[in-house]
């Protein structure tokens, strides 16, 4: 998971710090202690490390914090605040061309993930309403060139390709003048890419950049390799001036020291963040976010955005009517089980609902995905009947359900149980908002006109 062992070390140092009510200035030096160690074991840049730790002291023990009536509250807000600006602050976004279409060249070192990047962001910007074209220009690596085409098919995108015999630079030439002809206002470029950082790796893309002159040189790095992360960006910006970062495979990388040193280290923006293997499974990155995870905040605004983009509206609207109802069933829960399922993997999305965030708390959790495939195929294994009237499955009628679905009656117990519960924890829902309607009670938790319940 996501800076899962840099956030479970500083929500617990944090925790620690709001039981002490009142803080010393050596209360505060202890917990920036452990956030100094904590830094270091996720592997971020020593130097990042030592000026991060300065700035939040010099806010942190200021008259106007420790003397607050919620000291530790301002303290973790102050770590947030610079968490977020250590990684750019705000998002920072692609830069356009005045007159499409706009040139994005994708470089980094091979093995980085930059084809399979490029396919992903051209799937990102079509669905922001672009229209892209993909341009094979690796032409040294065997099978590049194919692996792009079929990307390309996979996403009903354009590969515009001239084979592994014509050099890099006059691909990408003629990329850009069909891309003028065919109506296209993006074009990502995928280059070739090196085990290690030579001299004609980086004349060539120079070379391609002075032909092209793209808007965005984006460098691809793997974010599990660390500080070689770090400095592979670093000279990477220094031949070539680079506009952004993505980072790949930022979903197992467990410490996060590329994401929280590149930007420090490169001053190079990280625009986008690969959180899985498939083709959507490319974020923009949203500095200021990334920091309320690492602190258990969550993350509901990506949340959101997850869900709009993934869930059918019309489907979400009749599902809202059949729980007012109280006429919620077990095919509205498989419904809404693989509407969830789109949004990623369940780590990741309960990880932003504030509060989930805590890794304690996720591993008590114990969330496997592959238990999702029997609840599937449990409920596929009743009658239309009995998903509609799950009350009335007798034991004759669970076993039958065990025996189809290849489980056991003990686990299809354990799902209408907990399907049960489910049920019953919305009818309180609803009732809770019937009553704020009334205005018999607050309004705790926001429900009201625009809730989903």
């Amino acid at each position: 998971m996501v800076f899962s062992g840099l956030a479970e070390r500083l929500q617990e140092t944090f925790k620690k710090l709001r039981g002490k009510g009142r803080l010393t200035e050596e209360d505060v030096d202890l917990a920036l202690k452990e956030v100094r160690r904590a830094l270091i074991s996720a592997d971020v840049n020593f130097m990042v490390v030592k000026d991060f730790i300065t700035r939040i002291r010099e806010r942190a023990v200021g008259s106007d914090v420790l003397q607050s009536l919620t000291p530790a509250q301002q303290v973790i807000k102050i770590v947030r605040d610079e968490l977020a600006a250590l990684m750019g602050g705000t998002q920072s976004k692609i830069n356009l061309a005045p007159a499409p279409p706009t040139v994005i060249m994708m470089v980094g070192l091979h093995g980085a993930g930059k084809t399979t990047t490029s396919a992903k962001l051209a799937n990102l910007m079509r669905r922001q309403g672009r229209r892209p074209e993909l341009v094979a220009a690796d032409v040294y690596r065997p099978a590049a060139i194919k692996q792009l085409q079929v990307l390309g098919d996979q996403l009903n995108v354009p590969v515009f390709s001239m084979g592994d015999q014509v050099s890099p630079p006059d691909i990408a030439k003629a990329a850009l003048e069909q891309a003028r002809r065919e109506g296209h206002d993006l074009v990502i470029i995928d280059t070739a890419g090196r085990l290690h950082i030579d001299e004609d790796l980086m004349g060539e893309l120079r070379n391609m950049a002075s032909i092209v002159k793209p808007q965005e040189i984006l460098l691809v790095v793997d974010s599990m390799t660390g500080q070689d992360a770090v400095n592979v960006a670093k000279t990477f910006n220094e031949n070539l001036s680079l506009t952004g970062v993505v980072l790949t495979k930022l979903d197992g990388d467990t410490r996060g020291g590329a994401a929280l040193s590149v930007k420090a280290v490169t001053g190079c923006p990280i625009k986008f963040a690969g959180m899985g293997e498939k083709l959507d499974a490319l974020e923009v990155f949203h500095p200021d976010r990334m920091a309320d995870r690492i602190l258990g905040m969550g993350d509901m605004l990506t949340l959101i955005e997850k869900a709009q983009a993934n869930f059918d509206a019309e489907q979400v609207e009749k599902l809202n009517k059949r729980i007012k109802s109280m006429d919620f069933t077990l095919d509205d829960f498989m419904e809404h089980m693989n509407q969830v399922k789109k949004m990623g993997p369940l780590d990741q999305v309960l990880g932003m609902i504030p509060g989930l965030g805590n890794m304690k708390k996720m591993k008590d959790l114990q969330i496997d995905e592959k238990d999702l495939v029997f609840v599937e195929a449990i409920i596929s294994s009743m009658t239309p009947w009995e998903r509609q009237n799950p009350q009335e499955i007798n034991g004759s009628r669970r076993r039958r359900v065990a025996k189809g679905s290849g489980t056991t009656v003990q686990e299809v117990n354990r799902l209408l149980k907990q399907f049960e519960q489910t049920r019953k924890m919305m009818r309180q829902l609803v009732g809770m908002e019937k009553n704020i309607k009334k205005g018999k009670m607050k309004n705790p938790f926001g429900l009201g006109k625009n809730s989903p319940f």
